[in-house]
């Protein structure tokens, strides 16, 4: 089984629509993906995209939020929206039975969302109190700062939850403006699958799409990090760990055919958590962390380096000074054949794991759909994967000198 791609043409715009049926078992599932449309198309209202989705959640004008939620859990229908950094996503489950249902909800939802000031008041409630309890947690302190840090002066900088201030600020009609202006049919994309043909499908998603305006299509953004290391320090004194995240540019922009080789290197480096270098020299061998991670983020907004771990607040300069030295010897040495082979090993062996589902095949064909890849490609990729040499892996990563140059986000005593 495999997804495909094919358009639905909803008042002249042909909305990309991936589908894949399974017989398997009665049921279907659907995503209705607005691309441009997530916190960094939000502008200077900080956490408006996902307050918009959580006012979206909060059903129709005609049923209000309790009636709709009834409406939903009388056919054990799901539905819900959600906003990330670059798209807004509302997905639809449901046995196929009670699938027309769920759309009708959805088109009821999306016609006349409960956008009331007393709905807007509880979701600024729920946001704020969000913002508050993820100001105690301080991975997620280190983690925003060090964005903060690395995309100073961008829509990268600001957490996608917003801030007290900016969420206070939030009124109705700015809700109303970003639905009406990022929940169009120019930024529409529908992933679906389940018990039904690919000929149903388009004419049932046909039906709900009629019911979005065409408006415009989203501008792209690509926002770089910065160069030249920097470090933020935040004092906390509740705080007994010392919490260090860091993170450096990365020169390749989504879509670069040299991507399978940064998976190789960063899964060596340390996405892979126990055995990745990093693990191995800061906890293994020193014992100074439980465990250390980095990793690579490619996207069509922003592509960075990036990795934390925890420390005792005694060990934080010398956990530091071994990051330091772990990545220099990465970019100076490269791999060996052991790791390697290992690592190939690995993502070779897992693939299986990650097309078993059919969220996950829906969800790959999406990416590589909207990274730009041919359909097929993560295929090849493995292909590649399997023959990369020792000679490139290494050339790979001494071209890519740059992750040294690593800024720090650190929370500490």
């Amino acid at each position: 089984m495999a997804s495909t791609l094919d358009f639905v043409e909803v008042h002249g715009v042909k909305v990309p629509f991936i589908f894949e049926e399974d017989k398997r078992l009665p049921l279907l599932s659907m995503q209705l993906i607005f691309t441009h449309s997530g916190s960094i198309d939000e502008g200077k209202h900080y956490g408006l995209a996902r307050l918009s989705a959580k006012m979206l959640n909060e059903g129709s004008l005609k049923r209000g939020a309790v009636g709709f939620a009834d409406a939903l859990d009388a056919r054990a229908i799901q539905l819900s929206a959600t906003a990330g950094n670059e798209t807004f996503v509302i997905e639809l489950g449901s046995l196929k039975e009670e699938f027309d249902t769920g759309l009708s909800l959805l088109g009821e939802q999306l016609r006349e969302p409960n956008f009331t000031n007393k709905t807007l008041d509880k979701v600024k409630t729920m946001a704020l109190s969000d913002i508050a309890r993820k100001g105690a947690d301080f991975d997620t302190v280190a983690s925003d700062e060090l964005k903060a840090v690395l995309f100073e002066g961008t829509p990268m900088a600001a957490p996608n939850i917003g801030t007290n201030e900016s969420i206070k600020a939030i009124k109705l009609s700015d809700v109303e403006n970003f639905k009406k202006e990022h929940l169009v049919l120019s930024n529409a994309l529908i992933v679906m699958g389940g018990d039904i043909s690919m000929s149903e499908a388009k004419a049932k998603v046909k039906t709900l799409l009629n019911a979005l305006d065409v408006g415009h299509r989203g501008k792209e953004r690509h926002y770089d990090p910065r160069k030249i290391p920097k470090e933020s320090i935040l004092k906390r004194p509740q705080t007994e760990q010392a919490y260090l995240y860091f993170g450096a540019p990365f020169e390749m922009k989504e879509g670069d055919p040299e991507f399978y080789k940064a998976r190789v290197a960063m899964f060596i480096l340390g996405s892979s958590g126990f055995g990745s270098r990093l693990m191995e020299e800061i906890r293994v061998k020193r014992g100074l962390a439980y465990s250390a991670y980095s990793r690579l983020s490619v996207s069509k907004t922003n592509t960075y380096f990036s990795g934390y771990l925890q420390t005792k607040i005694e060990s934080q300069e010398e956990a530091k000074k071994t990051v330091v030295e772990v990545i220099d010897l990465f970019v100076r040495k490269g791999v060996t054949q052991s790791e390697l082979d290992q690592a190939r090993k690995f993502l070779l062996g897992s693939e299986p794991l990650r097309v078993e589902t059919l969220s996950q095949r829906l969800g790959r064909t999406f990416s590589e759909y909207y990274q730009g890849k041919p359909l097929g490609h993560s295929l090849q990729e493995l292909e590649l994967i399997r023959t990369l040499t020792l000679d490139e892996v290494n050339d790979f990563i001494k071209r890519h000198g740059e992750i040294r140059n690593l800024s720090y986000a650190i929370v500490t005593k």
